[in-house]
């Protein structure tokens, strides 16, 4: 999965197409992610206590990551995330790092 927690993501489908947020959570088991303030549903409480009203409250729930892009700052748009090997494999020290880039611009996300 290329999106990971942290992660600015615009969502491209459904009722909040068009709308960015920041992912609060990456369930990589069901592959879906929650967004900080998207994909808002209503959810009715119980009073626990006697005299207690009960209320309704927004609740975010997690959406499938098909239906968000990560959100490049440089291109300013949802763009598709590539990977980048960094550092030399020949030398033998080990030290290769693999970074996530922005197919359209080449900056790293």
């Amino acid at each position: 999965m290329k999106v990971h927690k942290g992660d600015t993501v615009q969502i491209v489908v459904g009722k909040d197409a068009g709308k960015q947020g920041k992912v609060l959570r990456v369930y990589a088991n069901d592959n879906k992610v929650l967004i900080e303030g998207l994909n808002l549903y209503k959810k009715h409480k119980k009073p626990k206590k006697q005299g207690e009203k009960g209320e309704t409250i927004n609740v975010s729930r997690p959406l499938p990551v098909s239906n968000v892009a990560l959100f490049c700052s440089n291109c300013n748009k949802p763009v598709r995330a590539g990977y980048k090997m960094e550092g030399d494999p020949s030398t033998g020290s080990g030290q290769v790092k693999k970074i996530r880039i922005c197919k359209k611009c080449q900056v790293t996300i």
